[in-house]
């Protein structure tokens, strides 16, 4: 959906109006968000994802992580260079994730671009377009989320060495965001209307050991939840391996710390989590996950599932759906193994398994995954949910519940008894449920 920012009249000329695209993932978004803000403040009209653009300058904010990723960057790249090379566009720029690990192979295939940064250098498009901007800056972003929640990136980078993931070669090593900073952010975006936080990073559980010299999650999320104003708090993207365990006992604690844990474990089979470098085996992560729903009842786990990596057999993949009938995953997805150059399982394995077994795999993951997603909102049918409201449509009103993140989890449906409003939180009784979504009433007219 198409939003503009303007600190200018309508009718400002194109020379100082602005389209960022944003592609990839929510921590892309984080630095799109900042970016705008930091353009706006300098007088410039600020459009995210217009299509065509509505002004003379496109910035396009890359995403540089599998296959299908870079070919959506490069796609979009080549569109716009068309633009500039007709002198549609004065200015084209390129940052990101694909332009941080192929600065030199872009500049001599799309040379239209006037310029590529990294993930990390972006700022000096000011400098380049002539604009002075402290170097001190803070907290502040042009969401373009809806008002009533925000990313919180807690870091940078990965010190993991899983043997597909490109990540470490793009971002570097782990580098956590001081915690008093964070906080800083926090407390500016509940100024700004925000209630609920989804807090991100390549890998959660390490936060703070490259800083203080031990993993602090626990005390971010408990310091974070102290905040006045913060309703929800979720955490995305944790690594089972040394998984902080003491994160739990803050999300028992704290109502507004949601019950809802993002936990990528790729595999089950032990010669694939061998293969995969993962540091962790079957057995413990069978224990790891019954700790988990131990301490946290009713907690909803996401988990992300690869297959075809590299030797992975059908023996492997047959372990890997049995797991996935017991573990019953409240939240799953699941991609194929893409080969990514430099890589320790591109250096070191033949990319064995064929591109068709990798797809009927997946399909076949995924159907498991869906018979099993409604059996589990089924079981919510009778029961009255908090539900925070993100839209009106046209027959319903379209919100989420505590164990759902926006964009990639279900949804819940809510009829128009009653005029809701964006942002609010409403008791909805679950009257109906498919594999994906949830459909209900008010339950009561009271905002909770």
């Amino acid at each position: 959906m198409l939003t503009v920012y303007s600190v200018q009249s309508v009718d400002m000329t194109r020379k100082k109006t602005v389209t960022l695209i944003t592609l990839g993932c929510s921590k892309n978004l984080v630095d799109s968000e900042k970016l705008m803000y930091r353009f706006n403040r300098l007088g410039y009209q600020v459009l995210h994802d217009a299509e065509p653009p509505k002004g003379s300058i496109v910035i396009i904010n890359t995403c540089g992580f599998i296959g299908d990723a870079k070919e959506e960057s490069i796609q979009t790249i080549l569109s716009f260079s068309e633009a500039r090379k007709s002198g549609y566009l004065q200015k084209l720029y390129v940052m990101g994730c694909l332009s941080e690990r192929y600065t030199e192979e872009l500049r001599d295939e799309i040379p239209e671009v006037d310029h590529y940064y990294g993930k990390f250098n972006y700022n000096e498009i000011l400098d380049d377009l002539g604009e002075i901007w402290r170097s001190d800056y803070g907290p502040e972003r042009l969401l373009t989320t809806p008002s009533h929640y925000a990313y919180l990136k807690i870091s940078e980078g990965c010190s993991r060495t899983c043997s597909y993931c490109a990540i470490p070669i793009i971002t570097g090593k782990h580098r956590s965001v001081p915690m008093e900073q964070l906080l800083e952010e926090v407390r500016y975006l509940v100024g700004q209307g925000v209630h609920e936080f989804q807090m991100i990073a390549q890998d959660l559980s390490y936060y703070g050991r490259d800083l203080y010299g031990e993993m602090r999650l626990a005390q971010l999320t408990e310091a974070i939840a102290q905040i006045p104003g913060v309703e929800w708090l979720r955490l995305h993207y944790t690594y089972p391996y040394e998984f902080p365990m003491d994160v739990l006992s803050v999300m028992r604690r704290y109502d507004n710390v949601c019950a809802y844990l993002d936990m990528a474990l790729q595999h089950i089979s032990d010669p694939m989590l061998i293969k995969m470098r993962r540091k962790i085996n079957k057995a413990d992560t069978l224990r790891l996950l019954s700790s988990i729903r131990e301490a946290v009842p009713g907690i909803h786990l996401r988990t992300t599932l690869m297959v075809g990596h590299p030797g992975e057999t059908e023996a492997d993949f047959e372990e890997l759906m049995e797991f996935t009938r017991m573990a019953r995953f409240e939240r799953m997805g699941a991609f194929t193994y893409s080969e990514e150059e430099g890589t320790y399982a591109a250096r070191t394995y033949a990319d064995d398994v064929p591109d068709d077994v990798k797809k009927d795999r997946l399909d076949r993951l995924m159907l498991l995954q869906q018979d099993i997603s409604e059996e589990i909102n089924t079981a919510k049918v009778g029961s009255t949910l908090r539900v925070i409201i993100d839209r009106e449509e046209e027959d319903y009103f379209v919100g989420r519940t505590e164990y759902d993140s926006p964009e990639v989890d279900p949804e819940v449906f809510v009829e128009k008894n009653a005029l809701l409003k964006p942002g609010h939180f409403y008791a909805v009784e679950i009257t109906a449920a498919g594999p994906y979504d949830l459909f209900g009433r008010l339950a009561s007219k009271d905002t909770i």
